[in-house]
C-alpha cells in the first residue's frame, strides 16, 4: 500500500503560506510592494493589535478590473512575469504571484479595487470558501483589509513575538519601504496613532527627517558616486551619531532594503578610528545597478 499521498490543496496552501507570511510585517511588506508596483503615489498603512487584529493597506495606484481582482487570489497568477526570460530582468518588487494567495490562506481578506474603467469590485475571501464578489464604488486604487491573521494556524500564532516586538517590526518594515521610495507619500497609523507621514516629494533627506527627526538630519553628510554600470548616493552621519547595533546602517539595492556584510564592513572600517568599540554609525546608502 502506498504511503505517499497528495496533500489536499487547502493543506498545501497553508504550508506554502508559511514560506511567504511569517509575521504581520510580512503581510504589510507584500501588500505595500504590490501598491508600489501599481505606481501608487500615496500609500496608507493602518494596523491594530500589532497586526493580529486588522491590517489595512490603501493606495491610489492603477487598480484592477473584476477579472484581475479574482485572479490575484490564485497561486502563481501574476501580471509581472510572462516568460522565463523575464527572470533575468526583474523591474518590480513582486513577481512570484504568491503573496495574496498566501495571505488569504491564513486570514480573512477583503479586497476593494477599481481601475476607473467601470464599476469597482469587492472580493471577500475566507480560507476554504468560495470567493464572494460584488460591486464597489469607483475609487481609483486598491484597498486590502486583512483580519484574524493566523486564526487557522494556531501554532504559527503561538510563536509570534511580543506585541511590542511585532509592532517594532511593522514600523521598521514601513520605514524601509518609505526610505526606498521617497517619491511616494507613506502614512503609517498603529492603533489610531500616526507613527510617521512622508511627503512623497522624492527628497531622501526630508524622508529621513520625517522618520528619524531633526537631530540626525543635521549631522548627515551627502555622498554620491557615478560608475560605469552602477551609481550610489545617500547620507552618512557624523561620528557623534552612533548606536550599539547595526540596525541603522541601511542599504538599498534598486530601492529594495538589503543587508550586505561587505558594504557594512567597509563603512565600519572607515569609522573605526572615530567610534568606540562596538558602536556603529547611521547611514542610508542607495545603490542603483542594472537589474540583469
Amino acid at each position: 500500500m502506498s504511503r505517499i499521498e497528495l496533500m489536499r490543496p487547502e493543506l498545501a496552501n497553508l504550508i506554502a503560506a508559511g514560506e511567504v507570511i511569517e509575521r504581520p510585517s510580512s503581510v504589510i511588506k507584500e501588500l505595500v510592494e504590490n501598491s508600489i508596483d501599481a505606481e501608487s503615489k500615496n500609500i496608507y498603512v493602518g494596523v491594530t493589535d500589532a497586526g493580529k487584529g486588522t491590517i489595512l493597506v490603501k493606495d491610489d495606484g492603477y487598480g484592477m478590473d473584476r477579472e484581475d481582482a479574482i485572479h490575484c487570489f490564485l497561486r502563481h497568477a501574476s501580471s509581472k512575469i510572462k516568460t522565463e526570460f523575464d527572470l533575468n530582468r526583474i523591474h518590480t518588487l513582486g513577481f512570484r504571484g504568491e503573496a495574496i494567495p498566501s495571505i488569504a490562506a491564513v486570514s480573512k481578506v477583503v479586497l476593494t479595487t477599481c481601475s476607473l474603467t467601470g464599476v469597482g469590485t469587492r472580493v471577500e475571501s475566507n480560507p476554504n470558501e468560495e470567493l464572494r464578489v460584488s460591486d464597489a464604488p469607483s475609487r481609483k486604487g486598491t484597498v486590502f483589509e486583512v483580519s484574524n491573521l493566523f486564526f487557522n494556524t494556531p501554532a504559527r500564532l503561538k510563536y509570534l513575538r511580543s506585541q511590542q516586538a511585532e509592532t517594532y517590526s511593522i514600523i521598521e518594515t514601513v520605514e524601509h519601504l518609505a526610505l526606498g521610495f521617497p517619491n511616494i507619500a507613506f502614512s503609517l497609523v498603529i492603533d489610531g496613532r500616526e507613527i510617521f507621514r512622508t511627503s512623497g516629494r522624492n527628497d531622501l533627506l526630508e524622508c529621513i527627517q520625517k522618520i528619524y527627526g531633526n537631530t540626525i538630519v543635521q549631522s548627515l553628510y551627502p555622498i554620491k558616486k557615478e560608475g560605469v554600470a552602477y551609481s550610489f548616493s545617500g547620507f552618512i552621519s557624523k561620528p557623534e551619531i552612533n548606536y550599539s547595533r547595526r540596525k541603522d546602517m541601511l542599504t538599498f539595492l534598486n530601492h529594495r532594503s538589503i543587508y550586505d556584510y561587505k558594504i557594512n564592513k567597509a563603512i565600519e572600517d572607515a569609522y573605526k578610528d572615530y567610534l568606540p568599540p562596538l558602536r556603529y554609525p547611521f547611514d542610508v546608502i542607495c545603490l542603483d545597478i542594472d537589474s540583469s
